[in-house]
């Protein structure tokens, strides 16, 4: 059976005479629990939940998806958020003394989270700016400097912070790819061989492009982070996230982190998320397809100085891109002369809501250096491209982009 059709027939509830074909929103805190504990399947909506059930079975079947070795199966549990998904990583796997080895050009929140909390209770953070930095880091070697940055990078990158000689082992490598906004792309195998020969484990935030369109599982992840807020759910109606594994002994370690800690997500959040990943192998193609579009349009037209997509050939790493993607996904940087300019097309622009986030229906786009997060040029625009019929997206570009 084919994915999408997997994915499909995944939300269908077992059939019986007049129950519904899809599991509907439960709403409960505690449940009935007569007899002896644990023969009631649920007790208490902190430690499991019928929606939660739904949404984690889809996932599951989304996250093992035809990489994965024969009788290799993923587990999936929802998270409130992709950050709380990202704590959760991080609050199992790393202790005091340990090191994490993350991308510095990576999403911003989770860099913020490393460094502001977990650096302070004695977690070494390295941050790596390629891929070379980064194994060198994971095997607590000071990195040699290498020419042309990371696939993708951009003047102001992040500074590199190098391990001093020897500093030790690292515990976790964290990769992010594509990155956002700046669409790096890394090696995800390639990686996962060396930080596992040198001890280390690897999660994966597989934001950008979905565990559809990449299945970093397969690629030698033990770890997949996804923040379903965005493509995977994609009605930008939900907040959710959620972590895949295939070891049971990490699975078990995630889930006494969110039962401690009640980071699982709302009966009404589940129940969206649930019902919208149904329909995400078609927004996928369509979003996907648009983007490439989109993205060749932009490259054609002088106004535009570069144009940062893992699907064009001109990307420095579309070779890796693919090799490790199926899908290449919605989101498309671009830089234009300057902030002004950006702004002017954001601003006359009719098909494009000025929103941040990326993934919904609709396209959206936003300036990204007006937070101050990310190291990228002033006139850099990160656009998620919608569903909308691409000839009306690039006749709009078309009067906007002047």
């Amino acid at each position: 059976m084919r994915e999408a059709t997997r994915i499909l027939r995944a939300t269908v509830m077992p059939a019986a005479a007049g129950a519904p074909l899809h599991q509907g929103p439960v709403f409960a805190a505690p449940f009935h629990v007569p007899g002896p504990l644990g023969e009631a399947r649920y007790s208490y909506a902190r430690y499991e939940q019928p929606n939660w059930t739904a949404l984690e079975r889809l996932l599951a079947v989304i996250e093992t998806g035809d990489g994965l070795p024969e009788g290799s199966v993923a587990r999936a549990l929802c998270f409130a958020s992709g950050m709380a998904a990202t704590a959760a990583v991080f609050g199992t796997l790393l202790r005091p003394g340990d090191a994490v080895v993350l991308p510095g050009n990576g999403y911003f929140t989770a860099r913020m989270l490393a460094e502001g909390y977990f650096q302070a209770m004695g977690v070494e953070v390295r941050l790596a700016t390629t891929e070379g930095e980064a194994i060198a880091l994971v095997q607590g070697l000071e990195a040699a400097e290498e020419g042309g940055g990371a696939p993708g990078s951009r003047p102001g990158g992040a500074a590199r912070q190098a391990a001093p000689v020897n500093a030790g082992l690292a515990r976790l490598l964290w990769l992010e790819t594509p990155s956002n906004p700046g669409m790096e792309v890394w090696d995800i195998a390639g990686l996962c061989r060396e930080a596992h020969a040198a001890g280390a484990l690897v999660a994966c935030d597989n934001t950008t492009a979905t565990p559809m369109g990449q299945n970093v599982l397969a690629l030698g992840a033990d770890l997949a982070v996804v923040s379903d807020t965005k493509l995977m759910t994609g009605h930008s109606d939900v907040l959710m996230g959620h972590v895949a594994v295939t070891d049971e002994a990490l699975y078990a370690q995630l889930l006494d982190w969110r039962n401690l800690t009640g980071g699982g997500p709302g009966p009404m959040e589940a129940w969206l998320a649930a019902r919208s990943l149904a329909t995400l192998p078609l927004r996928l193609e369509r979003s996907t397809a648009n983007a490439l579009a989109v993205a060749e349009w932009l490259e054609s037209r002088p106004e535009v100085e570069r144009v940062l997509y893992p699907g064009l050939r001109s990307h420095v790493a579309h070779a890796v891109a693919a090799r490790q993607m199926r899908s290449f996904g919605p989101v498309v940087s671009f830089v234009l002369r300057s902030a002004e300019v950006a702004e002017a097309f954001l601003g006359r622009t009719r098909l494009v809501t000025n929103a941040t986030s990326f993934g919904g229906l609709t396209t959206t786009a936003e300036r990204r250096a007006r937070w101050g997060h990310d190291a990228v040029e002033e006139g850099l625009i990160r656009m998620s491209v919608g569903c909308e019929a691409v000839e009306d997206l690039l006749e709009d570009f078309g009067q906007a982009l002047v």
